[in-house]
């Protein structure tokens, strides 16, 4: 029998998890490695400003086994927000088992009683075919924009060695 899975949003004291989970994720697919005094306090923060978003977890034996995050876009086109998925991150033994799935059909929930919310975007790196087919799947399709970045003199987030 499969082991249940249960979806729920992210309490304050799942933050070590959700920190380990963004490193874990950040050196897998672009191969950084972000410094923990700031993972640390940017996971905190999102728990002390929700206005900023919030993080949905994945359970399976009382075990976070998955993660998101969601923060918010306002689009003036539409008069409402997009909700960006962020920081996706499933263990590498749960891979394959339909708990990203599930952490998106959690959300689509979530918004579906929501008029402020007109969808979901999400960035993914150019070369995660993996992840490509598995948004795709969930009826996601690719925009035509690239995400362009400029950071802020000063602004760190991870060591030298990446």
């Amino acid at each position: 029998m499969p082991t249940k899975i249960t979806i729920r949003f992210a309490e304050k004291q799942d933050a070590p998890v959700l920190i380990h989970f963004n490193r874990a994720m950040a050196l897998e697919t672009e191969q950084k490695e972000l410094l923990p005094e700031v993972i640390s306090k940017g996971v905190e923060r999102l728990f002390t400003s929700p206005e900023l978003g919030f993080y949905v977890v994945a359970e399976c034996s009382k075990q976070i086994v998955g993660s998101l995050m969601i923060t918010t876009e306002w689009s003036d086109w539409r008069n409402r927000m997009f909700w960006w998925i962020q920081s996706v991150y499933v263990l590498p033994d749960e891979r394959r088992k339909g708990i990203y799935t599930r952490l998106y059909q959690f959300i689509q929930e979530s918004a579906s009683n929501n008029p402020d919310i007109c969808g979901f975007r999400l960035y993914v790196e150019k070369n995660n075919l993996l992840a490509k087919n598995a948004y795709s799947a969930l009826g996601m399709n690719p925009t035509q924009y690239e995400i362009y970045e400029h950071l802020k003199p000063g602004t760190r987030f991870c060591t030298g060695r990446s």
